[in-house]
């Protein structure tokens, strides 16, 4: 018997494409450098994935997602983060699936840190780009605003047309009761120290 495809309605509407970490795809936003390899609108909003480099500093704020699940997969560094009552200390190879509706902060831990960062569904994108600026190079932006910098009001606004929602002092120390303590190092097993 000949295997067959489920083809939904709207599938003939998307292409099959390749991309890659590029300086025409790559834009700064809030100190970091993202590349956006998938938007909702290459996939009928099934999702959006980003390849994101951060460095100490530059984390978002503890908030929410409404809308989105997102899952974090680490190319290179490491960071810990903290999903409702858990933490989890995440490295290179390794990845983090955080549900909607569950509050969580991350903080890198390490010189650098990159991410494919995958939002499901798509649309999130879209609250990044009232204040990103086209990446002039493929490097961290050397002299960025961050959002320890900012006036978080109006980047709030902005990400909860989105369903997304930065969490109060008093919803941080509630609801993320381990943040923002750094996590104990990971013993390495001999596995790792080999693929070292």
């Amino acid at each position: 018997m000949k295997d067959t495809a489920v083809v939904s309605a709207t599938s003939p509407n998307l292409k099959a494409f390749k991309r890659g970490k590029s300086l025409e795809l790559s834009k700064w936003y809030m100190g970091c450098l993202t590349t956006n390899l998938a938007e909702s609108n290459d996939t009928n909003g099934a999702f959006f994935l980003v390849e994101v480099t951060l460095a100490p500093g530059n984390e978002p704020p503890p908030h929410v997602h409404s809308y989105e699940d997102e899952l974090f997969y680490v190319l290179d560094g490491e960071f810990d983060v903290y999903v409702g009552q858990e933490a989890f200390k995440v490295r290179t190879g390794e990845c983090v699936f955080l549900p909607r509706f569950v509050p969580h902060a991350f903080v890198v831990r390490s010189p650098r840190l990159q991410l494919l960062t995958l939002f499901t569904p798509g649309g999130l994108e879209g609250a990044f780009r009232g204040e990103s600026t086209p990446a002039q190079d493929l490097d961290l932006p050397s002299e960025a605003i961050t959002y320890s910098m900012v006036e978080l009001e109006q980047t709030a606004r902005r990400f909860s047309a989105y369903g997304a929602r930065f969490l109060t002092p008093d919803e941080i120390a509630e609801q993320l009761p381990l943040y923002p303590k750094p996590l104990p190092p990971i013993p390495k097993t001999k596995a790792f120290e080999v693929a070292q």
